[in-house]
């Protein structure tokens, strides 16, 4: 599984409490997991629960993902492509609820 970043994440992510990175990196594992499990059986019920990965109503191709509903509200969207026959993660927007204006 490959990912990527968009120049918006990463000013997202630099823009973070040192904090809300840490929270970020402790899911990533099992968010790679969860993208592996996804890519074989394509179910959106392989993904670990306690990351609430679901699709975004509002932006169909984006999908979004919450670790953290109090403090730090901590929240990313992405999306999935191709790259040379491979699924690839774009790591959209990371931060609070107010990514979701712009996803």
């Amino acid at each position: 599984m490959k990912f990527e970043a968009t120049p918006r994440f990463d000013r997202d992510f630099l823009g973070l409490p040192s904090e809300h990175r840490r929270a970020f990196m402790s899911v990533v594992q099992q968010f790679h997991d969860g993208c592996v499990a996804f890519e074989a059986s394509r179910q959106s019920s392989v993904w670990p629960s306690a990351l609430h990965v679901r699709r975004m109503v509002s932006a169909p191709r984006v999908w979004e993902m919450t670790w953290s509903f109090a403090s730090p509200d901590s929240r990313a969207t992405f999306e999935f492509n191709e790259r040379d026959g491979e699924l690839l993660v774009r790591w959209r927007r990371i931060g609070n609820h107010a990514i979701y204006q712009n996803p």
